[in-house]
Order: structure tokens, then C-alpha cells, then sequence
């Protein structure tokens, strides 16, 4: 449906229930003003005088004083002018009753008197439909003032979720030359080397790419899948480090429909390879993953030397503020170095698939 025909629909919606109204309060004055009365031809007769009285009178305050001055919330200025209103007004409607007489006079029967209402009443009860019109216009105005704020509230949290979509996609692609530099540096003293092991390299990277490029930008993917990458990424780095490295990698994987946000770990994987310091010619990691009931544990702890890694890294920085973004604050994040060993406890709750 097109602007036009919603247009076209709203109009004729509103043409429909505004003239129900005015039907409604004609059959209300006829009844009002002829209750107890058998001439009901006089009655039905007089009441269309009081109509265009009342119609000019409740659109002038439902279209002009309500949203000037009562909506704009200058109650002093919509006081004064309402008063103003009324007393004019009053005038037109007396005016409006002895024209319904006068020209009502034709429909007359032996009865003395055809109204049952006197005139201070007849002026109360056009009043009264001019008390309902503003309610009804202060209801209409609040359920619509209640629509654009809601309607605001969820552009705004549409626009900041946006913003936490870009920031984590920037967050992401500065994670990638990172780990994309450690590993092409590991490649390119193999080629200088002419080493054999060049095509395996090359090869283990291309798996590491693939998961990159088709992996990372989903909103999470299976554990499994993460601990097959960070596997392939500590392949990469056994190749570099030969025989001076001792790596020991446990996980529980038993369960295989636990999803977490891609690469989430490799980063600090990444950084216990960049920051490990080789303590007797070993560089020595221990990678720890633990599932309980509802949790992920992630360990990590590499050796060092005292005071050796910054916590304000490339690597560590985006992941605490993509930790913050992705749970905001309801995960566990410790880092700390105790005897030439610099450990990183993570927890974060696990989902299923």
C-alpha cells in the first residue's frame, strides 16, 4: 500500500467515524430534549438547529485552542480564550434555539409545550458534547504523543544498535591484520628459508582465511568450530616454533550444539604467541575451555617475564570492549601474572544452538 492509498484510507476512516459522532449526539439531543414528549416530528425538528451550533463549536476548540495553546501547554492563554469561547458562543446558541422554534413552529400539536427541556438545560446539554469533543481530543493527542514516543524510542535503539553492529565490525576487522600479521610473518621466514614446510603453511592458512571470511560474520557459531581454528592456528605456530615450544591444549567438546560469538578466543591465544617469553629456549601455554551448566571457563596462561605484556595490546583491548558489547557486564574477565606466568580466566554464558 502506497502513501496515496494510505492516505485515501485514513480519510475515509476519519470521515466515517466523525460523521457516526454527529449522528450519535443528533439522536442524543432528540432524545434528551423529547423525553417524555409524543411530538416526536418537533423534536426531530428543533434538534437540527443545535447541530451546526455545536459542530462549529467542538471543531474550533478539537482544531484551533486545544493544539495552539492547551497542547503547546499554555494553559493561561487557553483558559482566557476558552472563556472568550463560551461567552460568544453562548449568544449563537440562544440564537440557534429560537430559530429552531421559530422555524420548528409548523410541527406543533395540541400539546402546550413539545420540548421537555427548558433553554438553561438545552445550553447544558450542548456543553456537555462540547465537554466530551475535548476529551476526546485530550485522549486522541495522548495515545498519539504516546505512538511518537515510542515510535522515537525505537529509532533510537535501532540507531545505537546499529552503532554496537558497526563498532563490533570494527572491533572484528582489527582483530583480523593482527592475527593475519603474526601469520603471514611466520609464512614469509619460511619462504625465505625455502623451507618444505611452506606449502603446509600456506596451506593451514588458507582454512584460517576461509573461516575468516565466512565464519566471523555470524553472530555466533558452533564451539567446535572455534576450537578447530584456534587448533589450526596453534598448527601454524608449532610449525614456527619447532621444538621450542610446549603447548597443551584441553577442551570439552562433548557437547556440540554450544554457539559462541566467532573468534572470541583467538586473542588471546594470539597474544600468549606475541607476548610469551621462552623461559630455558621453551615458550610454555596452557589453553584450558570448560563447559558447565550454563558457562563457558576459558583459561590461558603463557610464560613471561615480569612485567612483560602491556594489557593495553591491540588484541586485549578489543576484546574487553567487544566482551562489554556483546554481555554487557554479564561475564568474567581476570587477568593477572603470577610467577613469570601471565594468566587469563574468561566466563561467558554459553547458548544452544
Amino acid at each position: 500500500m502506497n502513501k496515496t492509498q494510505r492516505f485515501l484510507v485514513k480519510l475515509v476512516f476519519k470521515i466515517i467515524a466523525h460523521s457516526s459522532f454527529w449522528i450519535g449526539v443528533y439522536f442524543f439531543f432528540t432524545f434528551y430534549l423529547g423525553y417524555g414528549s409524543s411530538n416526536t416530528d418537533y423534536i426531530n425538528h428543533f434538534a437540527k438547529f443545535l447541530l451546526p451550533v455545536t459542530i462549529g463549536l467542538g471543531y474550533f476548540f478539537l482544531y484551533f485552542l486545544l493544539p495552539k495553546y492547551l497542547y503547546s501547554k499554555k494553559y493561561l492563554l487557553f483558559l482566557l480564550y476558552s472563556t472568550y469561547t463560551f461567552i460568544i458562543s453562548f449568544f449563537f446558541i440562544i440564537l440557534s434555539i429560537l430559530y429552531g422554534m421559530v422555524f420548528s413552529h409548523q410541527f406543533t400539536n395540541d400539546e402546550p409545550s413539545p420540548l421537555t427541556k427548558t433553554v438553561p438545560y438545552i445550553v447544558f446539554g450542548i456543553y456537555f458534547i462540547i465537554v466530551i469533543i475535548i476529551a476526546i481530543g485530550l485522549i486522541i493527542n495522548n495515545y498519539k504523543s504516546t505512538l511518537k514516543s515510542e515510535d522515537l524510542k525505537n529509532k533510537f535503539l535501532a540507531t545505537q544498535l546499529q552503532l554496537k553492529e558497526q563498532e563490533l565490525k570494527y572491533l572484528k576487522m582489527q582483530i583480523h591484520p593482527h592475527f593475519l600479521f603474526n601469520t603471514l610473518n611466520t609464512l614469509y621466514g619460511f619462504a625465505l628459508k625455502k623451507s618444505d614446510k611452506t606449502p603446509e603453511v600456506i596451506l593451514k592458512l588458507s582454512g584460517l582465511l576461509d573461516y575468516i571470511l565466512y565464519q566471523v560474520n555470524k553472530p555466533n557459531v558452533l564451539l567446535e568450530d572455534e576450537i578447530q581454528h584456534i587448533k589450526n592456528y596453534i598448527s601454524l605456530e608449532k610449525i614456527r616454533f619447532q621444538d621450542n615450544l610446549m603447548i597443551d591444549f584441553n577442551y570439552d567438546n562433548n557437547r556440540k550444539d554450544i554457539l559462541i560469538p566467532p573468534m572470541l578466543l583467538l586473542p588471546f591465544v594470539e597474544n600468549a604467541f606475541k607476548h610469551g617469553i621462552q623461559i630455558n629456549g621453551i615458550l610454555s601455554i596452557q589453553l584450558n575451555i570448560v563447559l558447565d551448566t550454563e558457562n563457558l571457563i576459558f583459561e590461558c596462561q603463557n610464560s613471561m617475564k615480569s612485567n612483560q605484556v602491556k594489557n593495553g595490546g591491540i588484541g586485549l583491548t578489543n576484546i574487553k570492549e567487544r566482551l562489554q558489547m556483546l554481555f554487557n557486564n554479564n561475564y568474567k574477565l581476570l587477568i593477572s601474572e603470577d610467577q613469570n606466568q601471565f594468566k587469563v580466566y574468561l566466563k561467558i554464558p554459553i547458548k544452544n544452538e
